[in-house]
């Protein structure tokens, strides 16, 4: 299975398009001065961001082409170390892989793929102290999606293009498998007892795992939620909301039958796996915030004629906010959201846009609205070395006035619908590939893109 490319295009931007576009806003720091800030520049940010014992994680791309691990101090900003970084098996639907961050008692690690080879194998994990870079352990990978934090623990689905595919869950401090299960996984949620995993099959399943022993705790079929005909080769995302977990399957077009694939969001608790509610047959839309934040979905007929747009509550289902499917424009246009998400924007660029209140389905005066939007509708595909053609980088938002369809300069800090926030820190990208951080203390909440 494998996600799509998420390379925008015009006609379906608003739909189908996860938006991992090459982009950014560079923000402004003079509108986060009341909070600790800081915006690193000496880094390329290509992937996901990981935040742990006072680290940040990512992956960067160097002019070259290479990519490169990077840990940067969460107070400052400032590069701690950086050691060379590989894909290898990774699927560029997918994005770049992030490097996985996992505390180690009173220390934290820093896990990635890095390039070395050992004979038949094409790269190697390698764990580092997330502070001083210092190599903790090592072990050899055929192929990988890459790892991931699961807990306290180290989860990594190994041997992925191969028939033998197996998840390993590793001890962080030392590289011990701990426990193992067959086929491919990836974690959607975890705490320090519990890990949640989809597992990639051809009836894919959420299972839960007791993280210390490996016993398998319930499994819930996602077909049982959205139908038959689950195919995941279109995308998935999942959030937690409280004691939830709130998935998403996007349609896939089988080419061969040309029949779509059972697609939707739906929420399950995550002490018993056990369905709270199910909303088949909507496209998440993008940009949005995270599934189990502030979902903003648009349902789709048998037929696939698109309906209007709704802001759902994650934790009911219930729709908080719609517009009809007669109040969306033509064609040409991007959509927006401000901070709070109370309004929905249709933005053209450099040129009069529209925007509805959500909440009273009725349309505003677009003049001084101000909301995000991608900034690239045309992104290019990283020049990454040595690996395949379609991998982008994670796309950053921009500010923009509806009334014109301009940028607004400078740009104020990026809603954190999108940003998501960890121990109070905000983390974004600009356009350049920048890193920038605030301490505005926003409550722990997913981003748009986990």
């Amino acid at each position: 299975m494998r996600r799509p490319s998420w390379k925008p295009s015009l006609a379906l931007a608003a739909t189908l398009t996860a938006g991992l576009a090459t982009g950014g806003c560079s923000g402004s720091d003079a509108a986060t001065s009341a909070f600790p800030s800081w915006h690193n520049t000496q880094v390329n940010v290509v992937s996901r961001m990981a935040v742990g014992g006072d680290v940040v994680a990512v992956t960067s791309m160097k002019p070259e082409g290479a990519l490169e691990t990077v840990a940067l101090s969460l107070r400052d900003g400032r590069r701690l170390w950086a050691h060379p970084a590989t894909m290898a098996g990774r699927l560029p639907g997918m994005g770049v892989s992030t490097p996985a961050l996992v505390r180690s008692g009173d220390q934290a690690v820093v896990v990635a793929l890095d390039p070395g080879k050992q004979g038949r194998w094409n790269a190697t994990l390698i764990a580092r102290d997330a502070r001083t870079g210092a190599r903790k352990w090592s072990r050899p990978v055929h192929s990988t999606f890459g790892p991931q934090r699961c807990g306290p623990y180290v989860c990594l689905s190994e041997h992925t293009a191969l028939a033998k595919a197996r998840m390993v869950v590793l001890d962080p401090a030392t590289g011990k498998v701990l426990w193992k299960l067959p086929g491919i996984s990836e974690v959607e949620w975890s705490d320090d007892k519990r890990v949640l995993l989809l597992r990639l099959a051809s009836n894919p399943m959420v299972e839960s795992y007791e993280l210390e022993t490996g016993k398998l705790q319930w499994q819930q079929p996602i077909e049982q939620a959205l139908g038959p005909g689950i195919d995941l080769s279109g995308g998935w995302a999942f959030g937690a909301a409280g004691d939830d977990l709130v998935g998403y399957v996007a349609p896939y077009t089988n080419p061969r039958t040309k029949k779509v694939s059972a697609f939707g969001l739906f929420s399950i608790k995550i002490a018993d796996g056990t369905i709270n509610w199910m909303r088949p047959s909507v496209v998440r839309v993008y940009p949005s915030g995270n599934p189990g934040l502030a979902p903003v979905v648009r349902p789709v007929d048998r037929h696939g004629s698109y309906g209007g747009f709704a802001r759902l509550d994650p934790t009911t289902g219930r729709v908080v906010g719609q517009i009809t499917a007669s109040d969306v424009p033509g064609s040409g246009w991007w959509l927006a959201f401000p901070d709070r998400m109370d309004k929905l924007g249709f933005l053209q660029h450099r040129a009069k846009g529209s925007a509805f209140d959500l909440a009273a389905g009725r349309p505003v005066p677009p003049e001084n609205v101000r909301a995000w939007s991608f900034c690239v509708t045309d992104p290019k595909p990283l020049p990454l070395r040595g690996q395949p053609p379609g991998f982008y980088s994670t796309a950053a938002l921009c500010e923009y006035d509806l009334g014109t369809g301009k940028r607004v300069t400078p740009a104020s800090t990026p809603p954190s619908w999108y940003t998501g926030s960890q121990d109070g820190w905000r983390l974004w990208r600009d356009e350049r590939g920048g890193l920038h951080a605030v301490n505005d203390q926003t409550a722990d909440s997913p981003g748009m893109y986990g």
